[in-house]
Order: structure tokens, then C-alpha cells, then sequence
């Protein structure tokens, strides 16, 4: 067999060994692709992702990481606690047993006054804590059965501050600690507030991660579509709203080529006090519509691709 100077075959050694050259030869590894949850923020309408993941849960789609902000970090940290139907069955339960005293207990002072009180927040986050720790199998964040980190905002820079490992129910806490109604939390000398006001849905993190495949799960619908304020209370959420969505349609439309994004979304109605959890059964049903239309509707829109 003749060969070239440095020892590779000559172009006619190739053409007589053809397809069988074990130079010619080419291997190529099946990458599976890293699955990610994110999780939003969204108050009491966080029982909407509730359903999301009971259905993704029950049609076999395990997240490999699990990204989650305000709410989403309370019901994240959940699902890395038991990712099984059994686990989805007692986050419902957990859910369906809340009421408004539970999450954001009433103080001695009622009404628009509380709102004019010294002191860090309305209510305090013990009944938060106790929630928490219901649903929790872990202590530590690097406990985790699922991998997920917990994103919270620095009340010392405003950057955003990600949670990997330590304490849980901290890092929780602070994920979740909405301005105004709950205490800011001090860990390791920074204090921190609710993650959702400088990233409520970190797409971006999850992407960075090394996320190729990411399910978004929202409690509140795609595109904020705001009215105008009759209230200067319903200005400053409206402001808030606004910013949050932009930030959301930004992220959504520099994903790179190769990652596959996947948005469940949430209804518009919103409840009108936010310690009311009566609609939760409702939430916690539509979510799970949600994932069973959207999932199903991809699987014909690629079987008319494929046509």
C-alpha cells in the first residue's frame, strides 16, 4: 500500500479500501440535551406552576437544572425535593391548604396604615418559613435531588445575588421577600430582597449554565398588557410589571441558536388582594392545561414540519 511522505494513505489507497478506510472514519457523540426549569416570580398565582409541573412531571420531563425566582424558588426548591408525581401530589397539597394568614399573617394594625408603620415590612416571613420548610427534603441547596439555584436582590448594590449552596429556607426567604410585604434577609452581610426585581425569569442564567433545552414556567401571561392606574399603589405595580415583561422580551429574543425555549404561561386574571389563595385549585388546574396544550400543539406543529 503506498502512502504519503508523513505517512497517511495516498488518495489511491483510499479509493481502493472506500468506505471501509478506518482513517475515513468519522465518530460523533450523541450530546443529550441539559434540561432546565425556570421558574417566575408571581405571588399567590405561583399555584399555576403547581400544575405545570405536576403535568411536565407526569409526562416523564425531568429537569436536569432548576432556575427559580420569588415564588418560583419556593415551588423550584420543591421539586428538587421530590421530582415524582408522589412529590407534585404533596407540593398540591401544601398549596391547597394555604390561606392569606398563612403566608402573610395580619398584624394589630389593619388597612392602609399598615403600609405607613416603621419597620422593614407589613408582615413578618415566619409564616412564610413554616411553608417553606413543609415542602423542603433538604437542608442545604447542594443537597438537592435536582441541582437549582435561587436568585435574590442585593439591597447593598442592586446586582442580583445567586444561591448555589448553604442554607435553604434562607435563601428561599430572601428569593421571596416582596418589598414592603416581607422582610428583607441578611446572609452573609448582604441583605436581600425578592429576586423578581432584578430577574424574575432567569432565562439568561439557565442559558449560561449550560442550558439547550428551557422550560419557562410563568404565573402570569406572556405579555403584560397594563391599564391605566386609578391608584398610586397600582402605578408602582404597573411601573414594576412593565419592567419585568421588557426584561423578559429581551431575554426571549436573544436565545441562541441550538437552545430550545418552551413558555407555559399563566392566566391574566389576578387576584385583587394579594392574601387571597381562592383560586388556587383553579391555578393549579389551568396550569396544567397550559403544559398539556402547549406540549401537544408543538408535537403537530413538528409532525406538519416533517410532512
Amino acid at each position: 500500500m503506498t502512502g504519503s511522505a508523513n505517512g497517511t494513505p495516498s488518495d489511491g489507497a483510499s479509493r481502493r479500501t472506500g468506505r471501509f478506510a478506518p482513517w475515513r472514519r468519522r465518530h460523533h457523540p450523541v450530546v443529550e440535551p441539559v434540561t432546565a426549569f425556570v421558574l417566575a416570580g408571581g405571588g399567590s398565582r405561583g399555584a399555576v406552576q403547581v400544575g405545570m409541573l405536576t403535568e411536565l412531571v407526569e409526562r416523564g420531563i425531568r429537569a436536569d437544572r432548576v432556575y427559580g425566582a420569588s415564588v418560583g424558588a419556593v415551588n423550584g426548591a420543591a421539586y428538587c425535593s421530590d421530582p415524582t408525581p408522589a412529590g407534585m401530589s404533596g407540593l398540591q397539597e401544601v398549596w391547597l391548604g394555604l390561606d392569606g394568614e398563612d403566608v402573610f399573617p395580619r398584624s394589630r394594625v389593619h388597612g392602609p396604615w399598615k403600609f405607613f408603620q416603621t419597620r422593614p415590612a407589613v408582615h413578618p416571613n415566619d409564616g412564610l418559613r413554616r411553608v417553606i420548610e413543609t415542602g423542603l427534603a433538604f437542608e442545604r441547596l447542594e443537597d438537592a435531588a435536582v441541582p437549582i439555584e435561587i436568585v435574590a436582590t442585593s439591597l447593598v448594590d442592586g446586582h442580583e445575588r445567586w444561591f448555589t449552596e448553604g442554607p435553604t429556607v434562607e435563601a428561599v426567604l430572601a428569593s421571596a421577600a416582596i418589598p414592603a410585604l416581607l422582610p428583607p434577609v441578611a446572609i452573609d452581610g448582604d441583605l436581600l430582597i425578592d429576586g423578581g426585581v432584578v430577574n424574575n425569569v432567569p432565562i439568561t442564567r439557565a442559558i449560561e449554565q449550560g442550558a439547550t433545552r428551557v422550560y419557562v414556567l410563568l404565573c402570569g401571561p406572556l405579555h403584560f398588557r397594563p391599564t391605566v392606574p386609578r391608584r398610586p399603589v397600582e402605578a408602582v405595580l404597573t411601573a414594576l410589571f412593565l419592567s419585568v415583561h421588557a426584561r423578559l422580551e429581551r431575554d426571549l429574543a436573544a436565545v441562541p441558536p441550538g437552545v430550545e425555549v418552551v413558555v407555559f404561561s399563566g392566566d391574566e386574571a389576578m387576584p385583587s388582594d394579594y392574601r387571597d389563595f381562592s383560586g388556587t385549585a383553579a391555578f393549579i388546574e389551568a396550569g396544567r392545561a397550559e403544559v398539556a396544550a402547549t406540549l401537544e400543539h408543538r408535537v403537530g406543529a413538528r409532525a406538519l414540519e416533517s410532512d
